[in-house]
């Protein structure tokens, strides 16, 4: 029997605090809100093996479609551990990486959002220019640009 195909990536999974605040944050960076409600009950707790739950989500979407975001705010159970500080070289999933358009003007929208640079903006090659930051309750957001031809 062959191996099964990977049809897509479907999401990547970031618990929040604020639910509104990270919401507003991602549409600011570009993002779009498909939608929002309520993922509760028994048969949520099978999958994520946390017992009966109740987590508000939000799920954001690139303008092209093809990546999401799904943002959890978890009513039951609490959350348990806090990994938003964590530096760039901790275990685990880190980051969620977006090429931009222009690096420099999607900084200065996201400055209301009190983000702070985790290092400088950095140039690689003729390729892109980088920089990680950090956002609403600290989430790790690396920004890149394409350069030249990419």
């Amino acid at each position: 029997m062959g191996k099964s195909k990977l049809l897509r990536m479907d999401n990547i999974g970031i618990v929040v605090e604020s639910l509104d605040e990270v919401v507003s944050f991602f549409i600011e960076l570009g993002l779009t809100l498909e939608g929002r409600g309520m993922v509760e009950g028994e048969w949520a707790g099978r999958v994520t093996g946390l017992g009966s739950q109740r987590v508000e989500i939000a799920m954001m979407v690139t303008h092209d479609g093809y990546s999401r975001l799904e943002l959890s705010r978890f009513i039951t159970p609490p959350t348990v551990a806090d990994h938003r500080n964590a530096p760039v070289n901790a275990l685990g999933y880190l980051r969620v990486m977006f090429a931009v358009e222009d690096l420099d003007e999607t900084l200065a929208r996201l400055r209301k959002f009190d983000t702070q640079l985790v290092g400088e903006v950095v140039q690689y090659e003729d390729s892109y220019r980088l920089c990680y930051l950090r956002g609403p309750e600290g989430l790790l957001i690396g920004l890149a640009e394409p350069l030249g031809t990419n």
